[in-house]
């Protein structure tokens, strides 16, 4: 059985293979999860022994199928209890993810099929990431989803999430009324620092900064010409 550090460096370091590295580097776990190189390294070595992850000299280490199994399971966890909390329990979407943290690493398989039964099977978790099903597929991404930054102007297009999930910006897009499912449409672009004045759902008028557009990601968008 896995420990809870080992499940949650797997988790990560699926993570960051997920923005398109092959192989991560020992510096990059270290960055993700806040450490020093010198314990990631000792960690990989236990890793390594228990065939979940392999290393690759002067690249770095990728995910053994068996690895990448278990990262998927915790991620699929993971985003079914924020649903759960936000969904029956009505926490908000910024105060969900440190008590799933806790809540990811409970193994009962039943207890996870029955949650997903309950919720109707969800196929992205409150800030619009997508669940892995029981088997670790995604077969449902956000690829056709672009940062607001992107979009054209006067098209509409609907919030899919965010790419940034820290606590901060995500209650500065609650106070601004911006959620997973809203309906946007970019009125005018300042020249001056790209800032981006908007129509919230046909009604609310709203001016956010250009990096407030480029964490929020939307679907059904063109993409501008630069």
């Amino acid at each position: 059985m896995n420990t809870l550090t080992e499940e949650n460096y797997l988790k990560e370091i699926y993570k960051i293979a997920e923005e398109g590295d092959d192989y991560i580097t020992t510096n990059d776990i270290a960055r993700k999860i806040n450490t020093k190189a010198a314990s990631v390294t000792d960690m990989l070595r236990k890793l390594s022994a228990k065939k979940l992850i392999r290393y690759k000299k002067y690249y770095g280490v990728a995910l053994t199928d068996r690895g990448k199994k278990i990262a998927l399971s915790i991620i699929r966890r993971h985003r079914l209890w924020e649903m759960f909390l936000v969904k029956t329990l009505k926490f908000k979407w910024d105060e969900v993810h440190d008590v799933a943290e806790q809540l990811e690493h409970i193994r009962s398989e039943k207890l996870i099929q029955h949650m997903d039964e309950f919720l109707s099977f969800p196929k992205f978790d409150p800030h619009g990431d997508p669940i892995p099903d029981v088997n670790g597929k995604i077969n449902f991404s956000k690829e056709k989803s672009i940062p607001l930054s992107e979009a054209k102007h006067d098209k509409n297009c609907e919030v899919t999430g965010v790419a940034d999930h820290s606590v901060a910006f995500l209650q500065l897009l609650d106070k601004s009324g911006i959620a997973p499912g809203c309906k946007i449409k970019i009125k005018t672009m300042e020249s001056y620092d790209k800032s981006l004045s908007l129509l919230l759902n046909g009604k609310k008028q709203l001016h956010i900064s250009n990096q407030i557009a480029k964490n929020i990601l939307v679907s059904n968008a063109e993409r501008r010409n630069k």
